[in-house]
């Protein structure tokens, strides 16, 4: 089988992880994620059947510190709204396991992966299962005392699931050139990725401390370049993440580290790498940080309105796919034919020219 198959199956993997993490952010923004109190990997794939069983649910949500705390009173009809996001949010992370595992299972057996391919896909299916237990932790933080989930647990659940998403692109990618010999990605490449990924974890950390309610003006927080309250709380390190001017500072200088960043690469590939090695690619990825940028100055101003606060967690992964798959391109090493007369003066091995970009 050809191995295009196997990396158009990844993609479509990693489009699922995509779809199960935009979810997961509608379900957090309409505070859906405490409504389901247990974790039933099995059996809590079925939804409740019954009045009987809605009221049984309903009950175990109801001595919970989110409900007594926050939504006191509200109706059955009201909990089984919030009850569907968080739902359909465990439901489509079911869904991918079984659609990692299944397929490889039958990649395997049919020869098409093997050897060290099989070792890293299992590895990949393996994070996806520790995703589950990690989400149900940070949930869990969230049902004691204080109705709301750990900021640290919410970015470290988002981190894994960049990791997985890239982890299963970078093998797609890698099965669908598949040349003959690689080499690192450039340092400025893959501090572009990192810087994003790091964005990104920031952000969750915004959105764990609500810090995006807060200096809802821009370019300046409020009109200052260092708001009031930054880097207050001792030891110094709390305020990186509990502090809400310093967390929303912090992501502010990581996206302005990203507009200079972004546009450099893009330049530095123009000016120093042969076309058109990763010209579509670092297009796109400055495609994705001009909407990005875009997206978190609305959500921003807009006071972190739920469409646009979910559609700019949703770019903050377009953007880093398209930062990896930059980096990707400038890995490849290709064969160019360079032009020259053909002849017998002409030694054969002379007209293909190996460049490393």
């Amino acid at each position: 089988m050809s191995k295009r198959a196997v990396a158009i199956w990844l993609i479509g993997c990693a489009a699922l992880v995509y779809a199960v993490l935009i979810v997961g952010g509608i379900t957090r923004l309409t505070h859906s994620g405490l409504s389901i109190v247990e974790w039933q990997p099995l059996i809590g794939a079925l939804p409740p059947m019954s009045d009987h069983a809605w009221a049984a649910l309903f009950e175990k949500y109801r001595a919970t510190p989110e409900y007594k705390l926050l939504n006191s009173g509200m109706t059955l009809g009201a909990f089984k709204q919030i009850f569907w996001w968080e739902y359909s949010h465990r439901l489509m992370g079911r869904l991918v396991g079984l659609v990692l595992l299944l397929p490889l299972l039958w990649f395997i057996r049919s020869g098409a992966v093997s050897g060290r391919l099989a070792w890293r896909l299992a590895v990949i299916f393996g994070l996806g299962a520790m995703q589950g237990a990690l989400g149900w932790y940070m949930v869990a933080s969230g049902l004691v005392d204080n109705p709301r989930v750990s900021p640290l647990r919410l970015a470290a659940h988002l981190g894994l699931a960049l990791l997985i998403i890239g982890a299963l692109l970078w093998t797609a990618w890698d099965l669908w050139s598949a040349p003959a010999r690689r080499r690192r990605a450039p340092g400025v490449a893959a501090a572009t990725v990192a810087v994003v990924f790091l964005m990104a974890l920031t952000g969750a950390l915004v959105a764990g401390t609500k810090a995006g309610f807060a200096f809802n003006t821009f370019p300046l927080m409020d009109g200052s370049v260092a708001p009031p309250g930054l880097m207050q709380m001792s030891p110094w390190y709390l305020n990186f993440v509990q502090n809400v001017a310093t967390i929303q500072f912090v992501h502010r200088a990581i996206a302005w580290t990203l507009i200079a960043l972004v546009p450099t690469l893009w330049w530095w590939i123009r000016r120093s790498v042969p076309a058109p090695t990763a010209r579509v690619e670092s297009n796109l990825m400055l495609a994705a940080l001009a909407l990005q940028v875009a997206l978190g100055v609305s959500t921003l101003l807009s006071i972190v309105a739920l469409p646009l606060a979910a559609a700019h967690q949703a770019g903050a992964v377009l953007l880093y796919a398209a930062c990896l798959w930059t980096a990707h391109a400038l890995t490849i090493e290709r064969l160019t034919v360079p032009r020259v007369e053909s002849g017998p003066h002409v030694p054969a091995d002379s007209r293909w020219l190996a460049y490393r970009p």
